[in-house]
């Protein structure tokens, strides 16, 4: 017998104790909703965990010159032999 035949079997039995104006989710609800609370949870901390591995260093913006200690504008080989890029 499946599940949901087992359930049907059981609905006219609780048809008379059931108040139409009283309806709550129930302890299956609360379950339901407690599993999903704890599914985020870890999920949440996953990806914290996952976002402290990231190693992740910004381009530099290409329009913006950076200066020199002199005050002046490095030229275009000497960033690209400063970063290794080359």
């Amino acid at each position: 017998m499946y599940a949901t035949q087992a359930l049907t079997q059981l609905v006219p039995l609780a048809a008379d104790e059931l108040d139409k104006n009283k309806v709550t989710p129930g302890v299956l609800g609360f379950l339901v909703f407690a599993a999903l609370a704890v599914g985020v949870w870890f999920l949440m901390k996953s990806m914290n965990r996952h976002m402290g591995r990231v190693d992740f260093e910004e381009a530099p913006d290409p329009a913006a010159e950076p200066a020199d200690s002199d005050g002046e504008a490095a030229p275009a080989a000497g960033r690209a032999a400063a970063s290794g890029k080359g």
